[in-house]
Formats: structure tokens, C-alpha cells, sequence
């Protein structure tokens, strides 16, 4: 899919980590997940200039259920902006692709927009906590690098493909990320890696390219912990601006409950 932009850059907002339930009030770790998530909006929604596009990053739903994902939906509608979403953990892809399609959310895993592509990596493998890139997975990552190699690149996934220096975390991460960094070694397009899971800011380089993981929505984990802690910070969200010349600018934006 290409849509074009008339402004001279794209702004990409991410989302991640909802963790969703089918009934609005009910809470994970003390946040009201719904509540929290909808704060979030609203804050893009106060943007000037608005996002063009919304990436969300996996572990939509936190109870599995169909609602969840309806509540979603509900919840971005009025940003009134192209969403795309991949699968975390705690989702049911199945139910996803049923869901989360309408005139705004996509279930594409490949798109352009703004002189950039974009690439979608379904990294949650059933029943487990930590992730994996399957080798259909892979290939199909360097197939859509190949055909797009003129273009400055962004690849998304729900698990970190490198350490966050939090030891808890860092065992349910991506489980095969060399086999990850030898498709993207091979393409210099490649700019960015955005991802999600692990419910806190995080930067970091390697061989040229930007690593980025996002706040939750709702709760947030505590960096650099030895065991799981839960920490005092906002949620938040990420926002990319994205230059056709392959530069780009980002930042973490937080909100109030």
C-alpha cells in the first residue's frame, strides 16, 4: 500500500502495550488500562500537526477477547488516521485480523508513506512469553527490503531484538535476534527498529541503525531492574518524524492520569 503525504515530512505516532480488556473499568497492576489508553489519545488527538500514520506495537488486548480489540478500535476512530497494529504476547492474531480492519486500520504489514517503507514483523510465538521471528518471517522481511531498497526503511515487531540492561526483561525478549541483524545488516536502508514490550523508553545504536522500544499506555516497568518492579512514570507514546532524505527526529511524549 503507498498513500502519499503532502507535508515535506511524515509523523508516525506509536502506541503500545494497551493491554485491553473487554470491560472498560477493569484494571492491570492498579491502571485502569481503558482510561489510561484513552488519555493517550486525546493526546494525539491535541497534536499540532496531527500524526499521519499510527503504529501499534503489540499486546493490544490483555484478556484475549474480541471486545478488547472492538474497544480499540472505539477508542483511535477519531484520530481519524491510517493504523496499522502487529501482535504481542498477550494477543490472538486470529481474532486481530477478524477486528481490527476498517477505513482506517489496516492489517497490512507492508507499506509507504512519505518517501519511507514500512515493515511489520509478527514476532509473538503461541503460548510464550518471550518471541521469535520465524523463517517464513524472515524471508519474507528480506524479500520486502529487497524490493524496496531505494527507500529509507522502518521495521517494526512487538518483541526487542537487542538487551535493555533489565535482566527480568531481557529473557523474554527476542529470542533469534541474530538471525534478525543478518537480514538487516544486508540492507543499509534500514534506519529504523521500533518496538514494544517492554513498558519503557529505550534508545539504543547498532551498526547504524536507531533501536527504539515505547512506554506502555498503561503501566510502566522500571529500567534496568534485576526482577520485575513496576515504576512511577506516565504512560506515554513515541512520536518519529521522518524525512525523505532518511533522516529523522524522535521523541517520547507523556501523559497525566
Amino acid at each position: 500500500m503507498i498513500f502519499h503525504s503532502a507535508k515535506p515530512s511524515l509523523c508516525i505516532a506509536q502506541i503500545s502495550d494497551t493491554h485491553l480488556f473487554a470491560t472498560e473499568g477493569q484494571k492491570m497492576l492498579g491502571v485502569a488500562t481503558a482510561l489510561s489508553c484513552q488519555v493517550v489519545v486525546r493526546s494525539l488527538q491535541a497534536l499540532q500537526p496531527q500524526p499521519d500514520v499510527l503504529l501499534m506495537t503489540g499486546d493490544l488486548s490483555q484478556d484475549e477477547t474480541p471486545e478488547s480489540y472492538k474497544r480499540l478500535c472505539q477508542m483511535i476512530s477519531p484520530l481519524g488516521i491510517p493504523a496499522y497494529w502487529i501482535p504481542g504476547n498477550h494477543d490472538v492474531p486470529m481474532v486481530m485480523q477478524e477486528v481490527l480492519q476498517s477505513d482506517s486500520i489496516s492489517a497490512d504489514k507492508s507499506f509507504q508513506a512519505g518517501g519511507w517503507s514500512f515493515v511489520l514483523l509478527d514476532s509473538a510465538v503461541a503460548g510464550q512469553t518471550d518471541g521469535a521471528l520465524s523463517v517464513e518471517t524472515l524471508a519474507w522481511l528480506e524479500a520486502q527490503l529487497e524490493a524496496e531498497r531505494d527507500r529509507p526503511t522502518l521495521v517494526a515487531l512487538h518483541h526487542p531484538p537487542l538487551p535493555i540492561a533489565s535482566e527480568w526483561m531481557d529473557r523474554i525478549g527476542l529470542q533469534n535476534p541474530a538471525d534478525l541483524f543478518q537480514v538487516l545488516d544486508r540492507h543499509p536502508q534500514v534506519k529504523v527498529v521500533v518496538f514494544g514490550h517492554i513498558h519503557q523508553a529505550f534508545e539504543a545504536d547498532r551498526n547504524g541503525v536507531k533501536y527504539l522500544g515505547v512506554p506502555s499506555t498503561c503501566v510502566q516497568f522500571e529500567p534496568k531492574a534485576r526482577d520485575f518492579t513496576v515504576d512511577e512514570m506516565q504512560p506515554g507514546f513515541r512520536l518519529l518524524t521522518l524525512h525523505s532524505d532518511g533522516s529523522f527526529a524522535t521523541r517520547v511524549e507523556r501523559v497525566n492520569l
